[in-house]
């Protein structure tokens, strides 16, 4: 097999395995805060605390993957233009 079938073949099936998982779990944890919602901040004694809320989730520390918001999309415009 050449070269260039198997990394046509890696590349189909790591697109798969995207979609598959976009499909199955469409969030994913917020890259800002990690999953947590919110900051975490010291007090004047060192002792962490909670921190503001996370403006990019909205403090739900959730946020939908690249592929499904993609899919959402076109599948709105879809709706959309066939109306």
């Amino acid at each position: 097999m050449s070269l260039a079938v198997l990394a046509t073949a890696f590349l189909l099936i790591v697109t798969l395995c995207y979609v598959a998982k976009c499909w199955l779990s469409p969030f994913g944890d917020c890259r800002r805060c990690g999953g947590m919602g919110h900051a975490l901040t010291t007090d004047r004694k060192g002792k962490t605390k909670r921190g503001k809320d996370c403006r990019r989730c909205h403090a739900t520390g959730r946020r939908i993957r690249v592929g499904r918001w993609i899919y959402n999309r076109a599948a709105r415009t879809y709706r959309a233009g066939t109306r």
